[in-house]
């Protein structure tokens, strides 16, 4: 059936485009796209001296086709996947081949149902968040049915029933949510010509998952609520949410049946050329999942925001951020501001400088009498909102500095200075072990520089410099990178880039990381060849995390849109 039904889309693909050509639009219209990613692994002695990660099977691969069908007020896709088998560092679970996504929708005026597949998120995502992270192997999709509805002007109303996906099976509980989104501008006459935006919006979302456990009382019903609103005039901007969930004991909290809390609020100002904003966040137990013994990414209800910086330069998106679920407390601070045209920083093309500072540590902890921290079956702990807690998980501290020389040649500055639990981040020591002994701990305290330097020197040709170093007494020591890179547009792009560990504080980690890609592009087509040596590390993505390996090998990666 699932061959069939793919051939089924790829014929009707082709008697779309047939009908388009003669003019004839009543067939509807098919888009989609697809990818295919694969991995040659060559044997490396000095990353992985005793074959840890050196897969049986040499080469591994994995893709996917996305079909979209839309005609008047229905729509219709589904999504094939293929893991044979899935490259390392994805999640084990992705492997064998299926149709894994397929909706129906309709759409007219107040009314959107869904039923099938769909993605969907209330507010920040703390409360509920269905959506995928390719990058990482992450796919929470719901299978049930969507209903949004307007009843009137201002006023967005949304329900959902369903089980989530986990990797080709579904998570065992269901899930149930409504969610409210009101505009007070729209939904007030009296303030629809007001210059402030008010909007505020409500949720409630719940699981049911049977409960068997020879010990515990587990719940069965986990419910969790949140309030929101947004205030906007001009460039000013302030937004908060707060949630709480019941007790949900779990394999995330050590079985304890303590309820969970969640507060975000963002304050912003902005105008020409110049930004300011700062972010604060607190988390207390807010694991929420539809399998309560689910582990990595499988079946997350909820979305937790991260407060801090996504680096994508090389050596600093080494030391990420990684939310921690079970509590943690989160600052950020961002300035912005573009030295103009003509001023003595500015100089002839401008000067833009970014500052950036984020934190975060745990909840502060204190026992239960009669009880230890954590203690399962119990309440867990006791906390203080207003005190600090007694781990620092990570600090960042960076400066970028984006300068035009003139029309061929930019230059982007940037410094870093990091504070980074290798211990909780990477090791997932608990926050009791380490309150027990601190010693146990590794923080990393790393300051970081790059240098970028662009230079277009013909219209469809440009070079783009790297010169990248990393420099820390503690985990990976010292390290340099150099990477070049040169495009010839529209169809061409080479890179060649090696990392030199020279300074790790083990010996024989002191090792060469050199990778070379060729990228060819035509029209929505782009298919790009690599080989190297990759070093071991963390990838995230918004705060979501996962360990990738050591690898050495070819890798190829082929993407089209039609």
């Amino acid at each position: 059936m699932k061959k069939l039904a793919l051939a089924g889309l790829v014929g009707l693909s082709a008697i779309s485009s047939l009908h388009a050509q003669e003019g004839q639009d009543n067939w509807g219209t098919l888009h989609g796209n697809f990818q295919f990613d694969g991995q040659l692994y060559v044997r490396d002695e000095a990353i992985d001296p005793a074959g840890e990660f050196y897969p049986d099977e040499r080469f591994l691969g994995q893709g996917f086709a996305n079909f979209n069908y839309t005609k008047g007020n229905f729509r219709a896709g589904v999504r094939y996947e293929n893991y044979q088998n899935v490259i390392l560092g994805f999640p084990e679970g992705f492997r064998g081949e299926g149709i894994t996504y397929r909706y129906l929708q309709y759409v007219k005026d107040e009314i959107d149902v869904t039923v099938g597949n769909f993605y969907e998120q209330f507010g920040s995502g703390m409360i509920f968040r269905a959506y995928e992270e390719r990058g990482l192997g992450l796919d929470n999709v719901m299978d049930g049915v969507r209903i949004r509805y307007r009843p009137t002007q201002g006023i967005q109303l949304t329900g959902i029933l369903g089980k989530q996906r986990v990797y080709f099976q579904k998570a065992p509980g269901v899930v149930r949510g409504i969610n409210a989104d009101i505009s007070l501008n729209e939904l007030l006459p009296a303030m629809a010509t007001s210059s402030w935006r008010l909007s505020v919006g409500t949720s409630f979302v719940s699981k049911f998952q049977e409960a068997n456990d020879p010990v515990y009382n587990l719940p069965e019903n986990v419910g969790a609520a949140a309030a929101r609103f947004n205030l906007q005039k001009g460039g000013f901007l302030w937004t908060t949410e707060y949630v709480y969930k019941a007790n949900d004991p779990s394999s995330d909290n050590g079985l304890i049946f303590r309820d969970g809390l969640g507060f975000l609020t963002q304050l912003s100002y902005s105008q020409r050329g110049f930004a300011i904003s700062a972010n604060y966040k607190r988390l207390d137990n807010m694991a929420f999942r539809s399998d309560r013994y689910g582990k990595e990414f499988e079946a997350f209800i909820n979305y937790l925001p991260p407060t801090t910086r996504l680096h994508t330069y090389a050596l600093p998106a080494l030391f990420p951020y990684a939310t921690q679920i079970n509590g943690e407390v989160g600052r950020q601070f961002q300035v912005a501001y573009k030295f103009d045209r003509g001023t003595f920083l500015g100089g002839r093309y401008g000067t833009h400088v970014s500052v950036n500072y984020a934190d975060a540590y745990s909840i502060y902890k204190s026992p239960i009498e009669g009880s230890t921290i954590g203690e399962s079956g119990t309440d867990g702990y006791e906390t203080d909102w207003f005190q600090q807690g007694q781990v620092h998980y990570y600090t960042d501290f960076d400066v970028i500095v984006t300068k035009k020389i003139s029309r061929e040649w930019k230059v982007i500055a940037s410094y870093y200075n990091f504070a980074y639990n290798k211990s909780v981040l990477e090791d997932g020591v608990s926050d009791q072990v380490i309150m027990n002994d601190p010693s146990v701990q590794e923080i990393a305290y790393v300051n970081a520089g790059v240098l970028e330097l662009i230079y277009n020197f013909k219209p469809l040709h440009s070079i783009r410099a790297e010169l990248q170093g990393a420099f820390s007494d503690q985990y990976r020591g010292d390290m340099a990178m150099l990477l070049l890179e040169y495009g010839w547009s529209p169809h061409w792009f080479f890179s060649a880039q090696v990392i030199s560990n020279y300074g790790h504080t083990d010996p024989e980690m002191r090792l060469t990381y050199p990778i070379g890609s060729v990228t060819y592009f035509q029209d929505q087509t782009r298919i790009q060849v690599s080989y190297g040596r990759q070093q071991a590390g963390i990838f995230c993505v918004g705060g979501i995390c996962r360990v990738v390996p050591p690898s050495n090998g070819l890798s190829i990666s082929v993407t089209t849109n039609f």
